[in-house]
């Protein structure tokens, strides 16, 4: 049956179930009523639902089925149906219906070779028919987004709608939504998408699929704080077509390295990509060629090659984690897939274990495509899943929050405590030796604080049956950690406070000095750019619960940089062209050592990086730096200086 969500889609969409009921849909969709028996009429009403469904975010089938089955189906019958000739439409949003400002067709999808040389054969046709030499024709070529398709015309934002009118979202804008690229509006036609490295860290356990999340970014009611914080970060954008990294070269070049220019344009961006996009340059043939009623004829999308099995689950095993919250980890019959032995998947928590039937016995139609995590796609052969009702790691009984189980027992659970240390010395980033194995030792030996363990001496350690020279080595890394620097913003990040990661402790510790954040209340951390209120009064209670904690370790005399406070940095008149820029430097520097260079940069109120990613500003770089790694910047964005610009830049500060 139609799940809540599911239903209030189709009913925005204004679809109705006609010949077929919710049973049938579902039979259809798990392949137990096959496609050559339904009517026409039957065969059209299930992929209106099914593509209503996937683009608002509660698929019932994949894309590739939809393709390869179920729309290719309608294709062998009748290749001249009009569904087949007009544009999916997106989910119908709440919100005024308008006329968009350019049509928004959809693109012509090839699963194979051979679809691709026909095109090709195409191209070289029209232009020879208009006499253009089409060995001097260049091809461009871009990831394909796998995101929520919108048009931005530079005032309005518009969700793709059926191609014709869309529906205004131009709020998306007002929540802070960022532009992929150059950062400017106005670009025309692209895609919402989440970088899927955050969305598997910070959302994957809230979100069944990014499609789930993408819908969530334009909803009218009040936002997701998830979402919120996910745009706060940049990780959750608008990326115009125009403005994706490309690759561009002569027709007989992409033909003659057609497989290596694809997977290569595939890893350009850190988002969900289901192939790329070819298209012809030449805007006289582009106008010749034109278009069908569904898609541009000299444009083409060459699709994802998806590798799906069905997969016997063992067992599901819960696993406790630093926050409580108990995570089914999904134990597979070890199956190759894309190059991979996969042993394990997430079922993101124990409300989808309960409601679809995994554990023991379970068959699961397991997906991955290149090398993006395997998922579990559906469940093909239920069985009766097993809920635990304590937890694994200290036996407290579990509560259910929502979707989640949770172990309340926060300040005797073996695995909280364990992880949270572990999480400080991870994040502390200075220290060596304090990996799990040793974690769990030591809390074998009643140490349940990260403060115990600094106060540990090397007799300490032996008595625990450490050898001598561990024990020696441990005390040498604890004293490491005390005196060398580490900027305040990592010290404070390593408490693990709930959305207090680095980034987040950076930006407040540029308002507010280190010791003054446990004195805050919500709204003076609210008037902060990127701080939501649901953000701060999840701060204020969360620096209130590890208070103790941190007056303990700071008392220890930690060698902690200052960030300097934005208010001084003016007051004193060194705000610079760098100020609240990220910077990432790589190879040799002549002015300086990396980490003097890095930390005159804070000083001047840069924000630093160790590695570039797409929210980078500048990549400076200096001495034997490859080529690699500059071109990655650039195809996210970044721009690439050499040490040289970057000091013109900070000449009025040095």
């Amino acid at each position: 049956m139609f799940s809540k969500e599911q239903k209030e889609i189709l009913k925005r969409s204004k679809i109705k179930l006609r010949l077929l009921t919710e049973k049938k849909v579902f039979s259809i969709a798990d392949r137990r009523v096959d496609v050559g028996s339904l009517s026409d009429t039957e065969l059209v009403e299930f992929l209106e639902i099914t593509n209503a469904l996937y683009r608002g975010g509660e698929q019932i089938i994949n894309d590739s089925d939809y393709d390869l089955i179920f729309l290719a189906g309608l294709r062998r019958r009748h290749p001249r149906h009009p569904f087949l000739h007009s544009v999916e439409p997106e989910a119908a949003v709440v919100g005024k219906t308008v006329e968009l400002p350019v049509r928004m067709l959809s693109t012509d999808k090839a699963n194979n070779r051979a679809k691709i040389d026909l095109w090709i054969d195409r191209l070289k046709k029209a232009a020879k028919e208009i006499g253009i030499n089409h060995e001097k024709l260049l091809i461009h070529v871009t990831p394909k987004l796998d995101g929520f398709a919108a048009y931005d015309d530079g005032e309005r934002f518009y969700t793709r709608g059926d191609g014709r009118r869309g529906t205004d979202i131009t709020r998306v804008f007002e929540h802070g939504l960022k532009v992929g690229g150059d950062g400017k509006r106005g670009h025309g036609a692209g895609e919402i998408v989440v970088d899927t490295e955050y969305f598997e860290k910070n959302l994957s356990d809230y979100f069944d699929n990014t499609r789930n999340f993408q819908a969530a970014i334009i909803a009218e009611k009040k936002i997701d704080v998830r979402v919120q914080d996910a745009i706060d970060a940049g990780a959750a954008l608008f990326f115009p077509f125009s403005q994706l990294p490309s690759w561009e070269g002569r027709l007989q070049e992409m033909i003659d390295d057609f497989d290596n220019i694809v997977a290569k344009v595939w890893a350009y961006v850190d988002f969900d990509v289901d192939g790329v996009i070819l298209e012809v340059t030449d805007e006289t043939l582009k106008e010749y060629m034109g278009a069908t009623q569904h898609h541009h004829r000299w444009q083409i999308a060459f699709k994802a090659n998806i590798e799906r099995a069905n997969v016997k689950v063992l067992q599901v095993t819960p696993q406790t984690s630093r926050t409580g919250r108990i995570n089914p980890v999904v134990e597979l019959e070890p199956t190759r897939l894309s190059g991979a032995t996969i042993r394990r998947a997430s079922a993101h928590h124990y409300k989808m274990v309960k409601k679809n039937g995994i554990g023991a016995g379970t068959v699961i139609e397991l997906v991955r495509s290149g090398m993006v995590i395997p998922k579990i796609e559906k469940v093909v052969i239920p069985s009766k899943p097993t809920i635990p009702k304590t937890c694994p790691s200290c036996h407290a009984k579990l509560v259910w929050d929502g979707d989640y189980l949770y172990c309340p027992n926060t300040a005797q659970c073996p695995a909280q405590i364990e992880h949270k240390i572990e999480h400080f010395f991870k994040t502390l980033g200075n220290i060596d030796g304090f990996g799990s194995k040793t974690i769990q030792k030591l809390y074998s030996k009643d140490i349940r604080s990260v403060y115990e363990i600094y106060m540990l001496t090397v007799d300490k350690f032996t008595e625990m049956n450490f050898g001598e020279k561990t024990s020696q080595n441990l005390v040498d890394q604890l004293l490491r950690s005390r005196t060398e620097l580490v900027p305040d913003w990592r010290f404070l990040a390593a408490f693990g406070v709930f959305r207090m990661g680095a980034g987040n402790c950076e930006r407040l510790l540029q308002y507010h000095p280190l010791l003054h954040v446990f004195h805050l209340d919500d709204k003076e951390i609210s008037k902060i750019e990127g701080f939501a209120n649901e953000t701060a009064t999840a701060i204020v209670e969360g620096v209130r619960k590890v208070h103790n904690e941190f007056l303990q370790l700071y008392g220890m005399g930690f060698n902690i940089e200052r960030t300097p406070l934005l208010a001084e940095l003016k007051e004193a008149g060194v705000i610079s062209q760098i100020s609240g820029k990220k910077i990432v430097f790589t190879g040799s520097m002549e002015y300086g050592t990396r980490p003097e260079m890095e930390m005159e940069a804070r000083k001047l109120g840069a924000k630093v990086g160790n590695t570039v990613s797409k929210n980078s500003d500048y990549l400076v770089t200096g001495q034997n730096v490859g080529s690699t790694k500059i071109n990655a910047a650039k195809s996210k964005g970044v721009k690439v200086i050499s040490e040289t610009e970057y000091l013109s830049l900070i000449k009025k500060h040095i």
